[in-house]
């Protein structure tokens, strides 16, 4: 997997790069700001993209702009934002763009090397990975479209947004997987969302709130 790296933390960025190179990704660029790596992005046409959220100039929204940008100009890109910060407004942002293949992490809750491995294999095979304060923020933010659910059912879509499977939402909750099939299909008809034959129903799951 060839990877991007963009950080304007020279000690963040050379930290994370080790910790690529420690996971076998071959690291393909490193940046301290957006634009240099949208200005190589053609020529080293990365796999996946890891960004912090605010980078020079502004230091507001860089990172996701660079991300929508990349998107854009490399559709199969996948994308994988670090940041400090909850940004609810950066998240729809980025997600409104396109869901396959899209994580949001905070740095200050990656806590291994297994965990970030873990992550970013789940972003290449083109899942949804968020934080749980990411999720936490995003539903309390916008819930609306989520007002009918259940606590249970909350609490399965929460898990479905960081990517897990059925299985591992059952080992999660501490039930069946077939309860957790009961409540994923409850969750998709109180959503309004039609069984299209899509791969991606889970993922528009987790979003509907935001693009409601």
């Amino acid at each position: 997997m060839r990877v991007v790296v963009a950080d304007d933390s020279v000690l963040l960025r050379e930290g994370l790069v080790r910790l690529l190179d420690e996971l076998g990704t071959e690291v393909v660029g490193s940046y301290g700001d957006a634009d240099s790596l949208l200005r190589e992005a053609q020529e080293v046409r990365p796999d996946l993209a890891v960004l912090d959220v605010r980078m020079p100039p502004t230091h507001r929204d860089e990172g996701v702009r660079a991300a929508i940008e990349l998107r854009r100009i490399l559709p199969a890109t996948r994308i994988l934002l670090l940041s400090q910060y909850v940004e609810v407004a950066y998240a729809r942002e980025l997600f409104s763009a396109g869901s396959d293949g899209v994580g949001y992490l905070l740095k200050d809750r990656v806590t291994s090397i297994d965990e970030l491995g873990s992550a970013l294999s789940r972003i290449r095979d083109g899942a949804t990975v968020l934080d749980p304060e990411v999720v936490a923020a995003l539903l309390g933010r916008r819930s609306d479209p989520i007002a009918a659910l259940t606590p249970r059912e909350r609490e399965v879509l929460a898990l479905m947004a960081e990517g897990r499977t059925n299985s591992a939402i059952g080992q999660a909750l501490f039930i069946g997987t077939g309860a957790v099939e009961k409540n994923v299909t409850s969750i998709f008809q109180k959503l309004g969302l039609d069984d299209s034959g899509s791969d991606h129903r889970r993922v528009l799951a987790v979003l509907a709130f935001l693009q409601s």
